[in-house]
């Protein structure tokens, strides 16, 4: 069942990763702001998140039980939902960078109305499907909290440059959506 249970995590991997590498517009040559340190400090943080829960694996004796295997599913098909519906409601406004284009709008439409950075949720999302699937309890700790401090870097970052073009509109909208998990503000 545990072999199973990786395929099914591979191929949700897969379906998260799909519309990230091929239907987002890649390579936009339109004006634009961009702030590069931050989005590299929580990208390296995330990043660091995901590894960790791959790399610090459950003992082999010690599968994951069919409750962390359903849970893991259900987080991977979550995750893959909101990355295909988050590149299609951001359409040309996605970038990998936080910043805003010239002609930049306010997306509220689709998973933007249940959460700010749905992305992020999705990202969230297929950790924890793998992290379900793989990774030891103290380990998923650490993997979580490098995720979040990365994540509210980033979730920071962008909020006060669509703040700074947005100004009423965003402040509206930010106090009644929350970030990237629904109902936390």
């Amino acid at each position: 069942m545990l072999s199973a249970g990786r395929i099914a995590l591979g191929l949700c991997w897969l379906a998260w990763a799909w519309p990230f590498a091929f239907r987002v517009p890649h390579y936009q040559k339109r004006p634009s702001i961009t702030a590069m340190a931050p989005t590299a400090a929580g990208l390296l943080l995330e990043v660091l998140a995901i590894a960790i829960a791959f790399v610090f694996r459950l003992p082999s004796g010690h599968p994951p039980g069919l409750a962390r295997i359903l849970a893991s599913m259900v987080a991977g098909l979550v995750s893959a939902a909101l990355a295909w519906t988050s590149v299609k409601h951001l359409g040309k406004q996605f970038r990998v960078n936080a910043g805003l284009y010239e002609d930049h709008e306010l997306v509220r439409t689709g998973p933007y109305g249940i959460v700010r950075h749905p992305i992020y949720s999705s990202i969230l999302a297929i950790l924890l499907s793998t992290i379900l699937l793989l990774t030891p309890w103290r380990w998923a700790a650490v993997s979580l909290a490098l995720f979040v401090a990365g994540t509210e870097i980033r979730v920071r970052t962008e909020d006060n440059l669509l703040a700074s073009r947005f100004g009423r509109a965003f402040a509206e909208y930010r106090k009644k959506v929350p970030a990237y998990v629904p109902f936390v503000r």
